[in-house]
């Protein structure tokens, strides 16, 4: 047997394979300025939103989209920032600070290399719909309700941690709310809302900001002060402050060596690891779910296939480097993918000339920077989040989904706004799960068989009962089923139960079955199972459930069922009175 190689490079190597031209590169290379561009603002208003700088969203594009776009299994992700993971994010850096956070993220890669490692690329299949709805829409009221704050240029008094809680200082904030950042603010969404509709050629978003600064200055010209990039952010060079974000490439350091919540660095030790274990395997499971949604989605509109374990190890090994050098959390986000499709791109190329977009206008471009408006940024996320909420789906999904599901969609919701995403995920599961094994165990039902079912029911002695279990015989079923099987006078001497339409049969059920089979030998009946399928049959002989004159049997048909009974009938009516009644 061949050793397991992991599948790294399984998009690039699908590439060349099928033929590279110097007509896909074009497609490429127009796909990756075109999403160039769409990233460089939401990287940076995606790392403010998460409680650091905005250069720390533009180092993850540089460092981690290239290497998951390299090294994964689609062709067409395109990784970075997404506002999926500000739930999760934004309290870690409360907590922890810049170092915490970008050690979670390492440690995250970590867990997702193992996830890819193990082929757990498949597992993302069995979460049910309406828990990614649910924790997603939760998630997009969470983000629009954090850009308020910016949207107003309100001042709060302290940093709340629980939604409430900001709702709370919120509304007693409005009162010192700013007209200038609100007029940008809103002047900006009504770009986002009306442009695509106009010009869907050229991002709107753009527009937005462009126009959002030109309002911003022209405000403040008037005596109508907005707050900037610049006057939020700043960075050191040689002892002197400057503002913006530093128009250079990041260094390498370890996170423990970067500032904690208290601005000192952060060290290394055990309990911080044991404290950021549960954030990280949060990020990985969500870091997961949204590539893996997204890579499904990509090939959905392009009509490829993405390789799901190769597509881990990718986004694990991004975000293994990208703290590193001091990038945040990256995953595939479905926006900027679907938007690469629509441009024309081909291949993972497109995703490294984005980073190279990104690369040139951080360079180039970063003193422009620090003339955008906050508001602007807030409205580009507040758009993210109304987009991320699917709120017409949700809504459609309320109206026409099973109650049950209807039960998870809002469970997940309510409490991803109101506690977080981990909680949500986690009971959205288990109540997803515990509703599947009720429906499961509705459908599982033993019913006495009339003597019209079949021909050989017709002339059954009254010391025969027959009935047919249909369904799985598991945990949630079993003991409900075979219960049924109880139910009768004492003068029974055979019971035969067909059993064709029972497809398994678990460990609960076995050990039902025995003890019912333990209490028909102390009442001298017998049992005849009829049309079991041959993995049933296995199981039961695996346990130890064998065929036994008088007392067990399987067979085919009911005929031969019949038949047995009759036997079993007959040697026990030729047993000897007495014999007869130490039996019972």
């Amino acid at each position: 047997m061949s050793a397991y190689r992991p599948p790294l490079f399984a998009a690039m190597r699908q590439t060349f394979r099928e033929g590279y031209s110097v007509s896909d590169l074009r497609g490429d290379l127009a796909a990756g300025v075109t999403v160039g561009i769409i990233a460089i603002p939401l990287a940076m208003a995606l790392a403010i939103a998460v409680g650091v700088a905005p250069q720390h969203g533009l180092y993850t594009v540089l460092l981690a989209a290239p290497l998951i776009a390299l090294t994964g299994g689609s062709r067409f992700n395109i990784s970075g920032p997404t506002a999926a993971f500000v739930v999760i994010l934004l309290p870690i850096t409360q907590q922890f600070g810049l170092g915490g956070l970008l050690l979670c993220t390492l440690m995250a890669g970590l867990i997702l290399i193992a996830m890819g490692l193990a082929r757990l690329g498949r597992l993302i299949q069995f979460i049910p719909y309406p828990v990614t709805l649910g924790f997603t829409a939760g998630i997009g009221i969470v983000i629009a309700t954090l850009q308020i704050k910016d949207l107003l240029g309100l001042q709060l008094a302290e940093t709340p941690q629980h939604y409430l809680d900001q709702l709370r200082l919120l509304a007693a904030a409005l009162p010192g709310a700013h007209l200038g950042d609100a007029l940008v603010a809103a002047a900006c969404l009504a770009v986002l809302l009306i442009w695509p509709r106009l010009v869907p050629k050229v991002p709107g978003h753009l527009v937005a900001l462009a126009l959002g600064a030109l309002l911003g200055l022209l405000l403040e010209v008037l005596g109508l002060p907005v707050a900037t990039l610049g006057e939020r952010f700043s960075y050191v060079v040689d002892g002197i402050s400057h503002p913006g974000i530093p128009p250079f490439l990041p260094s390498f350091a370890w996170p423990w060596q970067l500032p904690g919540p208290d601005g000192q660095p952060l060290g290394l030790s055990f309990e911080l690891i044991r404290q950021l274990l549960a954030p990280a395997f949060a990020i990985a499971m969500l870091g997961a779910i949204e590539s893996l949604l997204c890579a499904v989605v990509a090939d959905g509109m392009a009509g490829t296939r993405h390789d799901p374990n190769a597509e881990l190890l990718g986004q694990g090994l991004g975000n293994l480097l990208a703290p590193l050098f001091g990038g945040i959390t990256a995953t595939a986000a479905i926006a900027r993918s679907a938007a690469n499709v629509r441009a024309g791109g081909r291949s993972p190329i497109a995703a490294i000339i984005h980073a190279g977009v990104v690369l040139l206008a951080m360079l180039l471009l970063a003193p422009l920077f620090s003339y955008l408006p906050m508001a602007a940024l807030a409205a580009l996320l507040l758009m993210v989040a109304w987009n991320m909420s699917e709120a017409r789906h949700v809504m459609h999904t309320l109206k026409i989904a099973p109650r049950n599901d209807v039960l998870v969609l809002l469970t997940c919701l309510v409490l991803t706004v109101l506690f977080d995403m981990v909680l949500a995920v986690g009971v959205g599961l288990l109540l997803a799960a515990g509703l599947f094994i009720k429906r499961m165990s509705d459908l599982t039902d033993t019913a006495p068989l009339p003597n019209h079912f079949h021909e050989a029911l017709r002339e059954l002695p009254e010391e025969v009962l027959a009935y047919a279990i249909r369904g799985p015989l598991f945990f949630g079923a079993a003991e409900k089923a075979l219960s049924v099987l109880r139910r009768f006078n004492p003068e029974v001497k055979v019971v035969i139960v067909e059993m064709s339409a029972v497809p398994m049969l678990d460990m609960t059920a076995l050990a039902a079955l025995e003890n019912l089979l333990h209490d028909y030998g102390r009442q001298g009946m017998g049992l005849v199972l009829v049309g079991t399928s041959p993995r049933v049959r296995l199981k039961l002989r695996r346990a130890g459930v064998h065929r036994e004159s008088g007392r067990l049997a399987y067979v085919q048909s009911l005929e031969q069922a019949r038949l047995k009974a009759a036997q079993w009938l007959e040697a026990a009516d030729a047993q000897p009175n007495s014999e007869r009644i130490q039996a019972r």
